[in-house]
């Protein structure tokens, strides 16, 4: 078990470094700069089919920085804002890009903005002017800027995060279940009293014989722990009487006897065990080897 606890913390380490790793700046993130670029082209690509054009080149996406992005043509084409603003919101979910940005389609000669529109988390917000009127043959660049240091969509807690609490809650119940077997295992070892081949546990009131339970009463497990402690040797009948009966205040008859009786059932498969009566004396628990 320990073996176990020893490889998981292996591991809990490396998700943990793992999940840091992970969690380094978004803006930071080649991915998110790749699915951009990506869902751009596609854009681009778009766009020229729908002017009839199918031999000009997109040309490479630029970017500009951490969330601002270019992309540019190799001719001149005309913008139809209903295909640009389908086309864009089309291939930014097909990359699981975020939902909020703003896109700008700008004059290469004149470097003057002639078309725009922002898109929001919240559709309140969105701003989309113009659609219906289309923007003639011309050289342009169209612009797209996400306004939030935010990559794709992502659940609160991200995949290496959920890793790590996965990981965590695994720990503490290991953690718990070891400690239970290590208590169990001291106890199994340092608890019990060996009797021939018994094994006696005192404070659980039972005696154990290749792995079955065998049940005792209170009072032979007090009359047990006098003769386990006095191995082959006799104990009188009166100490057995005061140590079990009298300090406690009970009167008895022939209880000793009884329960005298009962031990030695208890004994009855082991042949080198005996529980035998000392006549005049009292008792001894005899253990051949």
């Amino acid at each position: 078990m320990k073996v176990v606890l020893y490889i998981y913390s292996a591991l809990f380490v490396f998700a943990l470094s793992f999940s840091v790793i992970k969690k380094a700046p978004k803006g930071q993130d080649e991915t998110f700069s790749n699915r951009v670029k990506i869902a751009l082209r596609n854009t681009g690509n778009t766009l020229l089919l729908q002017s009839r054009d199918s031999s000009s080149l997109v040309l490479p996406v630029v970017q500009n920085g951490p969330q601002s992005f270019q992309l540019t043509f190799e001719m001149e084409l005309p913008i139809v804002p209903d295909s640009l603003v389908a086309s864009v919101a089309r291939n930014f979910k097909a990359m699981n890009l975020p939902s909020d940005y703003l896109v700008e389609v700008v004059d290469c000669q004149q470097h003057e903005v002639n078309y725009s529109y922002a898109i929001s988390d919240n559709e309140e917000r969105n701003i989309v002017p113009c659609l219906g009127r289309n923007l003639p043959k011309n050289c342009y660049s169209i612009n797209v800027i996400f306004p939030k240091p935010t990559d794709a969509k992502e659940s609160k807690l991200s995949a290496p995060w959920y890793t790590l609490a996965v990981f965590g809650t695994l720990g503490i119940g290991l953690f718990f279940l070891v400690k239970r077997k290590d208590a169990n295992g001291s106890q199994d070892v340092l608890s019990y009293i060996p009797i021939g081949n018994y094994a006696f546990y005192k404070d659980q009131n039972k005696l154990v014989k290749d792995g079955v339970d065998i049940k005792l009463t209170a009072k032979e497990t007090d009359l047990l722990k006098i003769f386990a402690e006095n191995i082959n040797q006799v104990v009188s009948r009166d100490q057995l009487l005061k140590d079990v009966w009298e300090n406690k205040g009970v009167f008895v008859g022939r209880s000793l006897d009884t329960f005298i009786s009962k031990l030695r059932k208890k004994f009855k498969d082991e042949v080198h065990i005996n529980l035998i009566n000392v006549h005049g004396v009292g008792y001894k628990l005899e253990i051949l080897k």
